[in-house]
């Protein structure tokens, strides 16, 4: 069992270290419930990530997730992750509501948004090289299923955005009674960026951007890179740094009016550099009723 915990912790711990590329430009929803229903029309998209293709049992990310906009002011939205890490699995499952305050007529908003649903883990006695019926096995899945929130703030403007997240509140705020801190490591977000147009003719443009990441039992982690646009903005190139001394490199194509595909490869952290491969993730967004 101890060698089942520390499969966990280090499930867990890449997870954040590493989270969804996606969430810097592609879908801004998965990590800020403030975002659900901030464009037009409903917006739903399918993410999956495969860490260390080479390991046996390496970390597998499915997520889905939609937002609606109701009104103008108005938004929902739904986020379900599921992941895999060996033996042990993970879902979480939240329903979202966002309000997006007009701040004046050139469309500045300040949006504020919760995110309520629940967290189920298990581990897979299916998959277990010995005795299934293991007693410390059964007794972990025989654990209730814990309700779990996210709350998030965002301005938006034509150019500028600046948000912040605090995801995992039972954790965040002192509720959660687990001890060993297993899972929910994750608890703030920070990130601010830019627009810059480079030709309005050809549809150029640059989006620097800066986030800050707190996650508990790590040193605070600083991403910096930027997106660049072409091709009428059909076109994206997205570079991340980030100070765990990890690297995003990202392309993304507006397949048509409806359908964007995001392709993106996230290099190991110092600490696993040279044991195995980094992270492969791909992310098809649907806009629909626009």
């Amino acid at each position: 069992m101890a060698l089942l915990v520390s499969g966990m912790v280090c499930g867990t711990a890449s997870a954040q270290l590493a989270p969804l590329g996606a969430m810097y430009y592609h879908n801004q929803y998965l990590n800020n419930p403030a975002f659900a229903g901030i464009g037009q029309g409903l917006e739903v998209d399918l993410g999956y990530r495969q860490q260390w293709s080479t390991v046996p049992g390496s970390p597998k990310v499915q997520v889905l997730t939609g937002s609606y906009a109701m009104t103008p002011k108005a938004g929902i939205g739904l986020n379900v992750y599921n992941d895999q890490t060996g033996l042990f699995k993970r879902t979480r499952v939240m329903g979202s509501y966002a309000y997006h305050l007009p701040l004046n007529s050139k469309g500045d908003r300040l949006s504020f948004g919760v995110s309520l649903g629940f967290m189920d883990e298990l581990v897979d006695q299916g998959l277990m090289d010995g005795d299934p019926s293991d007693p410390t096995a059964r007794a972990f899945n025989e654990r209730q299923q814990y309700v779990d929130g996210d709350f998030g703030v965002a301005y938006t403007s034509g150019k500028f955005s600046l948000q912040a997240a605090m995801p995992n509140l039972r954790n965040s705020l002192g509720l959660s009674k687990d001890g060993d801190r297993v899972v929910n490591e994750a608890r703030f977000f920070a990130a601010a960026s830019y627009k810059i147009r480079l030709s309005e003719s050809e549809g150029v443009g640059l989006e620097p951007k800066v986030a800050f990441r707190e996650v508990r039992g790590f040193d605070n982690i600083v991403d910096v890179g930027a997106n660049f646009t072409f091709v009428e903005d059909k076109i994206g190139l997205m570079a991340m740094y980030h100070s765990t001394k990890s690297t995003s490199f990202g392309l993304s194509a507006k397949l048509s009016k409806a359908f964007s595909l995001l392709g993106l490869y996230t290099s190991n952290t110092a600490s696993l550099a040279g044991q195995t491969n980094g992270s492969f993730e791909v992310n098809l967004k649907i806009n629909l009723f626009k």
